[in-house]
């Protein structure tokens, strides 16, 4: 897929891949850069590329449909990666997601609409997308997914209120979710973050 950057381990050797979703203004070579902070030495890893660097042109607390076509058109290029990584034998159990800001919303949205048994999922500063938390946008059942969400309070982009809600919604659909709000973090990744994903999520 051309829209793709790939690392890590060849999608013929390994057993688990890792989807890491950049966020706003940024691109995937950067992201997949954090992989030499993660326990990802079994993985391969796959970034997607937003056009323009920008997976969608507002806030992600902006109406969805004040988001489209872009937004639309993300989830589809990241479905599309999923279903490449299936053809190519990879089960939902061997897939994970990592986003950042803008990409972790992106990567919850994803997942809480196609909700199944993934091998874990961490959001690095990011919540369910749209003006207020619909239900009905989202489907399926985690079965037990670990995802992680690190945000921090204050956050000039993500309110703590939406974290909470978007926990509570990724609950109720059977996921295990360790959610963990800084003091006055920044809108940043920290050491601690990264220790925390490194044993709770990519543990073996």
């Amino acid at each position: 897929m051309k829209e793709i950057i790939k690392s890590g381990l060849s999608i013929s050797e390994a057993k688990k891949v890792l989807i890491m979703i950049h966020g706003r203004g940024s691109n995937a070579q950067d992201i997949l850069s954090l992989a030499t902070e993660l326990n990802g030495g079994s993985f391969a890893l796959v970034a997607p590329q937003a056009p323009g660097n920008s997976w969608y042109p507002q806030s992600f607390l902006a109406p969805r449909t004040a988001n489209e076509p872009s937004f639309s058109h993300s989830l589809k290029l990241i479905n599309d990666v999923v279903l490449y990584l299936e053809s190519e034998g990879f089960q939902k159990s061997q897939i994970y997601f990592l986003g950042f800001s803008q990409g972790a919303c992106l990567s919850l949205d994803y997942v809480a609409s196609h909700a199944g048994r993934y091998g874990g999922v961490v959001a690095f500063t990011g919540g369910l997308i749209g003006e207020v938390v619909d239900h009905r946008n989202y489907h399926g059942d985690f079965d037990g997914t670990p995802i992680f969400i690190g945000s921090s309070d204050p956050d000039m982009h993500v309110p703590v209120a939406r974290v909470k809600e978007s926990t509570a919604l990724l609950e109720s659909m059977g996921a295990r979710v360790t959610e963990i709000i800084y003091q006055n973090m920044g809108h940043t990744i920290t050491q601690h973050e990264i220790e925390q994903v490194n044993k709770l999520i990519f543990n073996d």
